[in-house]
């Protein structure tokens, strides 16, 4: 079409030309001239006119012919079934279709000519604006991109704290189910009583007069009971009581129960402090036997060996703040074997490593090293099986746990010693461990101040909340985790929670 409109345009320009050149050459007079002259600027503003006319016909056209194309197009595109009788026209159509994309192309081709000239532009505009910028503040390109950087750093890593925050919880919330599932089953299958019973140091005397028996002439009586049981006795003010002292439990009740009969006999002297002894040795001797294999039969585990059982039933004078270390053992003999059942694990080596995992806490003052590596050597000696001996020594983390029974014999062992009022822990330890949990809340930059609550099981940190955002409370909160685990020993776990709080107050007057 625009071929056709040039191609007027030049009939018009020679037509003019023509009419110039016969007016000159019929007028040669000056008037003739100046008729000429005038003729010929009618001659080219009618020239002009209908030039404009005929562009704009062709525009017209042009415009027409594409609306017509147009609607045409949206006819066949809904009508699918007159496309078989038309197909000559089809032809036409695509025929014309392909003149307007030829046509469209040239246009396209221009465009692009176009785009890249503004491009060139645009580019050298960036430029200027970038010498500019460089020169009001200061700043070279690769300062400024380093700044740039720097701030895309901080947001990325924001992003990445919200989504390991998300994961986290998510994958919390899905454990946190399933651990609760399988321990809140087994905690309401096995419901034992509090042990709260603790190791008994004193023997009451019927009177005064006794103290003297007992110290003997010139302290022989209690240079012979302190040899043969190897306790100390503590004879003070304390009005009728004496005060055994000795590390081995077993030995301080032989020694216990020696005094209480030597009492009750009323001839105390080296020969019958002996023998008290000895006959005191033989009944320990027999509860420990007796202790073992009540124990082995309440927990369910058979085919122990006597050198075993009595190994076991040494626990029954063992206490652990407070909680009666054989006792303990039962209760978690029993919960890995509740949970064993849920997971699908041995049920009979989850039971049986929860009965044994302390069993070096029996011999553990007469033998150096941590008392789990101690009872996983006593159980490979008395012939335990290795999964068995492997959870006895993973239980504290001095191995890798590398089975699922020797991991339920680390929870079943939190859980029998982390129930509240199941242990008892001296004053002096409890303070500290609050102290330490707060001070070591504290060190971390941003916390206005922290409370250790709940016996120390749940710390609470009010960080400022201008320093401390919300996506930075939640790293404070993971780095104190880190630190407490790192620095700080405790049973089960605690809870650290951030608390950030704004606060506006205004006043009506």
């Amino acid at each position: 079409m625009e071929a056709v409109i040039i191609a007027l345009a030049a009939i018009v320009g020679l037509v003019v030309g023509a009419g110039a050149a016969y007016f000159w050459w019929g007028n040669r007079s000056s008037g003739q001239v100046a008729q000429a002259r005038a003729d010929l600027e009618r001659v080219q503003a009618e020239a002009q006119v209908r030039q404009k006319e005929i562009v704009l016909n062709a525009n017209e056209e042009a415009h027409r012919i594409r609306t017509a194309a147009e609607e045409d197009a949206r006819e066949r595109r809904a009508d699918v079934q007159r496309l078989e009788r038309r197909v000559q026209q089809k032809e036409e159509n695509l025929d014309r279709r392909l003149e307007q994309l030829e046509r469209r192309e040239r246009e396209l081709t221009q465009r692009d000519q176009e785009f890249e000239n503004e491009r060139a532009k645009i580019a050298e505009l960036i430029e200027q604006q970038r010498r500019e910028l460089e020169r009001v503040s200061g700043l070279t390109r690769e300062e400024a991109t380093n700044m740039l950087l720097q701030s895309i750093e901080s947001e990325v890593r924001e992003q990445a704290n919200r989504l390991v925050r998300q994961v986290e919880a998510q994958a919390k919330e899905e454990a946190d189910e399933r651990a609760r599932k399988v321990i809140t089953t087994a905690i309401q299958r096995w419901a034992s009583d509090q042990v709260s019973e603790s190791s008994v140091a004193v023997v009451p005397l019927p009177s005064e007069e006794m103290k003297g028996r007992i110290i003997g002439r010139e302290g022989r009586n209690i240079r012979a009971l302190e040899m043969a049981t190897g306790v100390d006795l503590i004879i003070d003010d304390t009005p009728e009581a004496v005060i055994l002292s000795g590390f081995d439990p077993v030995r301080r009740e032989i020694a216990r129960n020696a005094l209480s009969k030597l009492i009750q006999d009323g001839r105390i002297h080296p020969a019958r402090i002996e023998e008290m002894v000895e006959k005191s040795r033989a009944e320990v001797e027999n509860i420990i036997k007796e202790e073992g294999e009540r124990a082995a039969f309440e927990a369910g585990v058979h085919g122990m060996t006597p050198d075993l059982v009595k190994a076991l039933g040494r626990l029954h004078f063992r206490f652990s703040m407070g909680q009666n270390v054989l006792r303990h053992s039962i209760e978690v003999a029993h919960l890995c074997a509740l949970m064993g059942a849920e997971l699908g694990a041995d049920v009979t080596v989850a039971r049986k490593a929860g009965l044994l995992h302390d069993l070096g806490k029996g011999v553990s003052h007469e033998v150096e090293g941590p008392h789990a590596l101690i009872g996983a050597d006593i159980a490979r000696r008395l012939g335990q099986p290795p999964k068995v001996v492997h959870a006895i020594a993973a239980h504290h983390f001095e191995e890798e746990p590398e089975t699922v029974e020797a991991f339920l014999v680390q929870a079943a062992d939190a859980i029998s010693g982390a129930r509240p009022g199941a242990r008892r822990d001296t004053l002096e330890s409890y303070v500290k461990r609050l102290e330490a949990l707060e001070n070591i809340a504290n060190s971390f930059p941003g916390v206005e101040k922290s409370f250790a609550i709940q016996a120390g099981r749940e710390v609470r940190i009010v960080v400022k909340p201008d320093d401390v955002d919300d996506l930075a409370a939640a790293r404070v909160a993971r780095d104190i985790v880190n630190k407490i685990e790192e620095t700080l020993e405790y049973p089960g776990q605690i809870k650290v929670m951030v608390i950030r709080e704004t606060r506006v107050v205004d006043y009506a007057k």
